[in-house]
């Protein structure tokens, strides 16, 4: 198949991914109303669709090299549309954690098979796609919690609206899908099907790897932080009132998704072991000056220096780890996802554990000094980021 034809499906793939998920977010206070929840209830039930996706994570990474990203985007984009609407038939605590856990999973499944896919297609164009393709799930995202907004604010139901927004992503997105290519293994020199098996499983948990694993946890934990506590930094220590609060967040998620759709220009022009280190030096003098000057004005900078720090960390982690050699790009990108959920899944609390002993600022100190780990790490990476990529244009 043509490699246009399969950008465009995998961008749908994308814009699908976060449409969806993102289109609940607004439902949130009236599921809690609903089943009577308190706030700590409801923590607990919102653990379920990250407690999924790394769990589906993990569970993908060996299937991928038998069965293809293509065949398994196809099935989990299905499964992702019809468990949506069981949410919200859900109870009780059990039933919605758990309705959470299947839609996560199925996130989660999907999430590793299509960036799994973007690497094919990243191969076959020979260019730099992957920063673009996380800018159109950004995008997706965004669409996706207005059309939520606008559903709760005429009294379309959670089930409903998912119902007709799985319908029109499988009708419009399945047969896209069509066109995605197969998965392609880069084979290290020397080495031969005999024993080719043992020695992927152990690159799997290879050097190179974790290193990966650890910049992704980094930058997804600060992405969770920040999603968290953006507002209530600035309506506590900064005193803000009203929309004020939510524009710190907003601030940041504007920088993630410019940057991200600048990410392929950037990146063809570019080594990624310059550029990532550069970007994340803004973020940590940015948002450290931020926190170091505590007004408003100062907050939005800082999280919009933030985003431009992490935009483009995950995106080519995930692209690197796909073109390790001789493991099968899924495999790697599985790993890698589950070590960047695990940090989304951990910063928020983790702040506020850190807040609870000392105070909201000092807590939020821990993300300029991860940006730092992450300009150091991606120093060390090194080549890691560029190999099997075309020569930046001068």
């Amino acid at each position: 198949m043509d490699a246009r034809f399969a950008r465009r499906a995998v961008a749908a793939v994308f814009i699908a991914n976060g449409l969806l998920f993102a289109s609940w977010t607004a439902h949130i206070p009236a599921v809690q109303h609903s089943l009577r929840f308190s706030d700590g209830t409801l923590g607990i039930a919102l653990l379920g669709a990250p407690v999924g996706s790394v769990l589906a994570m993990l569970a993908i990474a060996p299937l991928l090299p038998r069965y293809g990203s293509k065949l398994l985007v196809r099935i989990t984009l299905v499964g992702y549309c019809v468990a949506g609407p069981l949410v919200g038939l859900a109870g009780s605590l059990p039933a919605i954690f758990f309705a959470l856990l299947a839609w996560g999973a199925f996130q989660g499944a999907l999430d590793v098979a299509m960036n799994t896919q973007a690497i094919a297609v990243e191969r076959a164009g020979r260019r730099p796609l992957m920063s673009g393709l996380h800018g159109t799930w950004s995008i997706g995202a965004f669409a996706g919690a207005g059309l939520g907004a606008l559903a709760v604010g005429v009294h379309i139901g959670l089930t409903a609206q998912l119902l007709v927004l799985g319908a029109v992503v499988l009708a419009s997105t399945f047969v896209l899908t069509r066109s995605l290519l197969r998965d392609q293994v880069k084979e290290p020199v020397g080495v031969h099907s005999s024993g080719a098996d043992l020695q992927r499983m152990g690159r799997r948990w290879s050097g190179a790897v974790l290193l990966l694993g650890a910049i992704a946890f980094a930058s997804m934990l600060c992405e969770g932080a920040a999603a968290d506590w953006a507002s209530v930094y600035l309506s506590g220590p900064l005193g803000s009132g009203g929309a004020i609060r939510g524009v710190g967040y907003v601030t940041f998620s504007l920088a993630m998704v410019i940057v991200r759709l600048l990410g392929n220009r950037l990146l063809g022009r570019h080594h990624a072991n310059r550029l990532l280190p550069t970007l994340a030096a803004v973020a940590t003098a940015g948002f450290g000056a931020a926190l170091a000057i505590a007004e408003p004005a100062a907050a939005f900078a800082g999280f919009f220096c933030l985003g431009i720090g992490l935009a483009l960390v995950v995106p080519t982690v995930f692209s690197a780890a796909g073109r390790l050699p001789g493991l099968h790009p899924g495999t790697a990108v599985a790993t890698v996802s589950a070590f960047g959920w695990a940090g989304f899944v951990t910063g928020p609390p983790l702040i506020g554990r850190l807040a609870g002993v000392t105070s909201l600022p000092a807590a939020l100190a821990l993300l300029p000094a991860l940006t730092f780990l992450i300009m150091i790490a991606t120093l060390v990476a090194g080549r890691k980021l560029d190999d099997g990529q075309d020569a930046p244009v001068k």
